[in-house]
């Protein structure tokens, strides 16, 4: 991890040759550009959403309404960034996978100015234990020259959810944009995913903006 500004965060974690249209776990951030606070403001320890915020949370929720393969996990709004567990889940095998039953019951998520919450290996012994762990061994998807339907993998998702908040929030603020690109982790394992949960759901407590 590096820091932004005095803060903590996610380095992109893409790897060459990896099928990002595969079965799997992805940890995705995404930054307003310049870091502006658009979705609203920490108050309390917690996340109060503005109308913009309330747009990109509406617009993270009906993701699989337009990819139909994609299963949320947890999530948060905070104001200048959005943290996600996206599952892309095109007909695995029962053998392959066992889902996720529910969701953490409070979106948070941290930005934190030291290592005692890193989200990969937290030290923080109170944080919430996530519900309904599952087990899960990824296959590597590595593909020397196909990667299948560009349709249909995390970019395309990504894409598709930062066009529908821009076009939103546009009809109110013409200004509105997006940090180029985003970051992502690719969950390899039930430990990652536990840890990286309990980052998300703490954030807002965490918070240091």
């Amino acid at each position: 991890m590096t820091k932004f500004k005095g803060l903590y965060r996610i380095e992109s974690m893409r790897k060459p040759g990896w099928d990002y249209g595969a079965n799997g776990f992805y940890f995705v951030t995404l930054c307003t550009n310049d870091r502006i606070k658009h979705f609203g403001t920490v108050r309390w320890k917690k996340m109060e959403l503005s109308k913009f915020g309330q747009i990109a949370n509406k617009c993270w929720l009906e993701i699989p309404d337009h990819f139909p393969f994609v299963i949320l996990h947890a999530h948060v709004i905070m104001p200048e960034h959005i943290h996600g567990i996206i599952e892309i889940a095109k007909n695995p095998a029962p053998s392959e996978m066992q889902y996720f039953a529910s969701q953490p019951d409070s979106p948070n998520d941290g930005r934190n100015t030291n290592d005692e919450h890193d989200p990969i290996n937290p030290t923080d012994q109170n944080l919430p234990q996530p519900k309904n762990p599952f087990k899960f061994t990824p296959q590597p998807q590595f593909h020397k020259t196909k990667f299948g339907p560009q349709s249909q993998n995390l970019g395309s998702i990504i894409r598709g959810f930062k066009v529908g908040v821009t076009k939103n929030v546009r009809k109110k603020n013409p200004n509105f944009s997006w940090q180029k690109d985003y970051h992502d982790r690719i969950i390899m394992d039930q430990k990652a995913f536990d840890n990286i949960s309990r980052y998300i759901i703490n954030n807002p407590k965490n918070y240091k903006g």
